[in-house]
């Protein structure tokens, strides 16, 4: 069975709206968490910081010529993202729509960031019926799917903050079975109330930029953003750049509780070692660690107990949600395209906010900027209900 390769990538997120200048903030440390972009209606905005792209949703209307009405800003994101990543795979009009070629996309909020307009149509507001059709998780992938013709295997995945890592794994699965030859594989989320009001009300969002690993961690910072990411079959990718080739993935769930992990991180640790089986490698292999890191109680102490469990020595590990906040469905595929960077580039991006090992497990994340020798990367991604999944990135 041929490699899996990436052959086109593309992201927008709080630290910039193109690969390239995800990469610049990346290796400058700069992060995108501030207070108060403005962009999305809250009475947290300026209040708490978030990871937001920050221009406005009909700036991204006109500069992605989309006129139709009710297209979300979740779409949007997605949008921008989809297309970067097939122009830097060269795909054709004719390549996308063949009937071998499918999208898998994911998303938590999807049309629910316009809560407030779908309340307006229930009650009688009949000059926005749009709202309604653009309201489901799937509506992100139908528009895609609609403006480019896309005729293969369409699917939505919603697991959570593991929601575009199992994209990516199931778009694998597609290609694997001969169900497709390429796949555009991803995930899209927005900032709005609804996210911002749910989160709120389970304690987790700090009031500070998020310090993933840290003693001193007071909880997450939300974010926004999109990544896409084109997979295809090595044999069918001559003569293109191959970034990275997906070489492992697994999924489990230690079904805990709906919001938490379990304090031995089963789920976690089960996810890691069947994703170092899938791809034949043991655990010192791996070079580097994109954890979830969410900067919350529980997931930090839990994944850090769950990876020392698995590696003994770590190798070096880091969280870059100091950099994005956490883009839920879209930070599985955002951190994918930041690994696939760690490899192509040979470096690795600092973990910020960083000052003081968690008590009793002292580990310490990278904390710069720096070159490094990697042929393997993990990318952990672990979800509410405890739907954790973990990939393996490597060099190709």
């Amino acid at each position: 069975m041929d490699r899996i390769v990436v052959t086109g990538i593309g992201v927008i997120s709080a630290i910039g709206h193109s690969v390239n200048e995800n990469h610049a903030a990346l290796v400058m440390g700069k992060t995108g968490i501030i207070k108060g972009g403005g962009n999305f209606p809250s009475r947290y905005s300026g209040l708490l910081p978030f990871g937001e792209v920050l221009v406005s949703t009909d700036e991204l209307k006109t500069k992605l010529n989309v006129t139709q009405p009710g297209v979300t800003r979740t779409t949007l994101l997605a949008l921008h993202a989809f297309k970067e990543a097939i122009a830097d795979a060269g795909l054709s009009p004719d390549e996308l729509s063949a009937h071998d070629t499918a999208l898998v996309g994911a998303t938590t909020v999807g049309g629910m960031c316009l809560t407030d307009e779908l309340y307006a149509n229930t009650h009688g507001d009949t000059e926005n019926v749009e709202y309604v059709r653009s309201f489901d998780y799937a509506s992100v992938n139908l528009f895609i799917q609609n403006r480019y013709n896309i005729t293969g295997v369409v699917n939505t995945m919603n697991t959570a903050c593991s929601s575009s890592a199992n994209a990516i794994m199931y778009g694998c699965r597609l290609i694997k079975n001969g169900l497709a030859s390429r796949v555009i594989v991803g995930g899209a989320d927005s900032l709005a109330k609804f996210t911002v009001n749910g989160f709120n009300a389970l304690r987790i969002l700090s009031d500070e930029a998020c310090t993933p690993f840290d003693q001193n961690r007071k909880g997450l910072n939300l974010g926004e953003g999109a990544a896409f990411l084109v997979l295809e079959k090595e044999s069918d990718a001559t003569g293109k750049k191959n970034y990275a080739c997906v070489s492992g993935y697994g999924n489990a769930n230690d079904a805990y509780h709906p919001s938490s992990l379990s304090p031995e991180g089963d789920g976690p640790y089960l996810a890691m070692k069947s994703a170092l089986e899938s791809a034949g490698l043991n655990p010192a292999d791996i070079d580097f660690i994109n954890a979830h890191g969410t900067g919350t109680e529980n997931n930090d102490e839990v994944e850090s107990r769950a990876m020392l469990n698995l590696f003994g020595t770590l190798p070096n590990f880091a969280s870059t949600k100091g950099f994005t906040g956490h883009t839920l469905g879209a930070a599985s595929a955002i951190e994918a395209v930041y690994s696939v960077l760690n490899i192509d580039r040979q470096e690795l991006y600092p973990n910020l906010n960083f000052s003081e090992p968690i008590a009793d497990i002292r580990l310490q994340p990278v904390m710069d900027h720096r070159s490094a020798a990697i042929t393997h990367v993990m990318s952990n991604s672990f979800g509410f209900g405890g739907n954790c999944t973990s990939l393996v990135f490597s060099k190709p």
